[in-house]
């Protein structure tokens, strides 16, 4: 569980059909990042699903986990991406980058891809049309709307339905 460990998190094919991606989420990512702890309901459940003779001390190097040995490094929010081009690159300690991998690239990937989509409206309209985002009133749960809305900004949409 102490093994080194790098991840890169990058995309195969531009969203859309198009010849690039926005970076976004790192804000995101960061937030995420200084957050990340295992809480105690979190290891009591795990002690009472793995079988009772599982070491202790697994439960307390659990208990244990953060983020302080994990190294990031990424493209600026709001870059251009492309293909096979790392958006993040995350290493440390393999199980904490193994337990970061996917709300990463949950984060990331949801993220660039409303970004990127406001930025290809963006060129479409050119830059005298003012775009709207109308995302928030049909969003799936607040935080869905919220980050639409944010990254849609971060696209070049100028404004919202805030």
């Amino acid at each position: 569980a102490r093994d080194a460990a790098e991840f890169e998190l990058f995309f195969r094919r531009c969203p859309f059909g198009g010849a690039f991606a926005l970076a976004a989420g790192l804000r995101d990512c960061v937030r995420f990042l200084r957050a990340f702890r295992l809480r105690d309901a979190d290891v009591q459940f795990l002690a009472s699903v793995l079988p009772p003779d599982t070491d202790p001390a697994f439960f307390e190097h659990l208990r244990a986990l953060d983020c302080s040995e994990v190294t990031v490094r990424a493209l600026p929010e709001g870059s251009l991406a492309f293909p096979g081009v790392p958006l993040l690159q995350v290493s440390g300690p393999l199980l904490v980058v193994q337990l970061l991998e996917t709300p990463l690239l949950c984060l990331v990937s949801y993220a660039s891809l409303v970004a990127t989509n406001a930025a290809r409206l963006r060129l479409i309209a050119g830059p005298e049309k003012r775009l709207l985002e109308m995302g928030l009133r049909r969003a799936q749960g607040p935080d869905g709307g919220l980050t639409a809305s944010t990254y849609s900004y971060l696209g070049d949409v100028g404004a919202c339905s805030w």
